[in-house]
């Protein structure tokens, strides 16, 4: 789960990280009084969990209350690579005499740690590390000794920090590094994190990435979820434990393990190319056991989104026999009754695939059509949705 930049701030802040003073309005008027509040130049800034809002015109700076008022009204609302703004954050200004880059981050590619940083930081960072790679040190983090302050200085140094800046950044690595640590994140990054004319280290912006895998040690990050921003049917898969992501198409997808399912997605996309163009509607895993109660709920989720047209059920008894899935299927539309109106093409092949697709066949449900085969699956459920 992504933080807007102000919940990332107030956890810096949490942890010792040097922030300044923000506040959050939902309104212009709102953004006055923040502004009147912190006094002086004030910057307003769109929160919404995604880059480019200074160029999107998302990032104001304001030298009076009147200019944030204005500001705010010609921020919220806006629309920002397809994420409107409702909130926004009015940060005290910062004399920036220089701006640096740091992150550290899930390497899952390594199975480590890896801390990013860059003497030379800003809204640039992602073209100063395609143009000029040297410049951006990569340092390999150790999770079981994490960064210590003769790390830090290492990572300092690889970046080339000049060397009487290296014992301002270092103790200021040390605590992000604990941020990313002790909050169970997959990525810390700020950027800029700058020197002020003053001579002090500040994280200016900031972004945080929850591992949601911790969330059991965790519980106060709950707080930090966005409700109102969040899709209803990904909520309710939530609910259900449910792995499900909701895509832009009209075939809804159900399978039996995360590999099953990415295939199904791209034999469906191909499929529908020779129906209209439909594409599958969703990423949806209901694991290995496919009990009524499992696959109910997987239909209820997809079924209630407006787009789905038709649903393809590709199920690989494994473990959990297909006679099995089979039964589940049928008591899962017994379950969703009337509410159940789609059409559903059903493809299992693996353990008792025979005695499975004989309970669907006695079954007889005018909803389901039994395929022999993953692509002939997918080209029915086209069809029909393209219907």
């Amino acid at each position: 789960m992504d933080l807007f930049e102000y919940q990332a701030r107030d956890m810096f802040e949490k942890h010792g990280v040097p922030v300044l003073p923000g506040i959050v309005a939902d309104t212009p008027a709102e953004v006055r009084a923040a502004a009147e509040k912190l006094g002086g130049v004030t910057v307003v800034k769109a929160q919404v969990k995604t880059g480019g809002r200074g160029k999107a015109g998302g990032v104001k700076v304001a030298k009076t209350p009147d200019d944030a008022e204005a500001a705010g009204e010609a921020i919220l609302g806006l629309d920002i690579k397809g994420h409107t703004v409702h909130r926004v954050m009015v940060a005290a200004g910062a004399d920036i005499a220089e701006e640096f880059y740091f992150s550290v981050l899930l390497d899952r590619a390594n199975r480590s740690y890896l801390a990013l940083c860059s003497y030379e930081g800003g809204m640039e960072i992602e073209q100063l590390a395609e143009e000029r790679p040297e410049a951006l040190a990569r340092i390999e983090i150790d999770p079981i000794a994490g960064i210590d302050l003769e790390k830090a200085r290492e990572i300092a140094r690889a970046a080339n920090f000049p060397d009487e800046l290296i014992e301002k950044v270092a103790p200021v690595f040390v605590t992000l590094y604990e941020v990313f640590d002790k909050e169970d994140t997959t990525l810390v990054e700020v950027n800029p994190l700058v020197l002020t004319g003053g001579g002090d280290i500040i994280a200016l912006d900031g972004k945080v990435t929850l591992d949601e895998n911790a969330a059991f040690r965790q519980p106060h990050h709950a707080e930090l979820e966005d409700a109102a921003a969040s899709d209803p049917l990904e909520a309710k898969a939530k609910e259900h434990d449910l792995n499900y992501v909701k895509l832009d198409g009209e075939v809804g997808v159900i399978g039996n393990g995360a590999g099953l399912v990415m295939s199904t997605l791209d034999v469906v996309a191909y499929a529908g190319e020779n129906h209209g163009g439909v594409k599958p509607a969703n990423f949806l895993d209901i694991g290995g056991g496919a009990s009524a109660e499992v696959m109910a709920a997987g239909l209820d989720v997809i079924l209630g989104d407006p787009q789905v047209k038709s649903v393809f059920v590709n199920v690989f008894g494994g473990i959990t026999a297909c006679d099995a899935v089979a039964n589940g299927i049928v008591k899962a539309l017994e379950i969703l009754g009337d509410t159940a109106t789609k059409p559903l093409v059903v493809r299992l092949d693996g353990n008792n695939v025979d005695e499975g697709r004989r309970i669907l066949g006695d079954a007889n449900h005018p909803l389901v059509t039994i395929a022999s085969s993953m692509d002939e699956g997918a080209d029915k459920a086209a069809e029909l949705a393209a219907k």
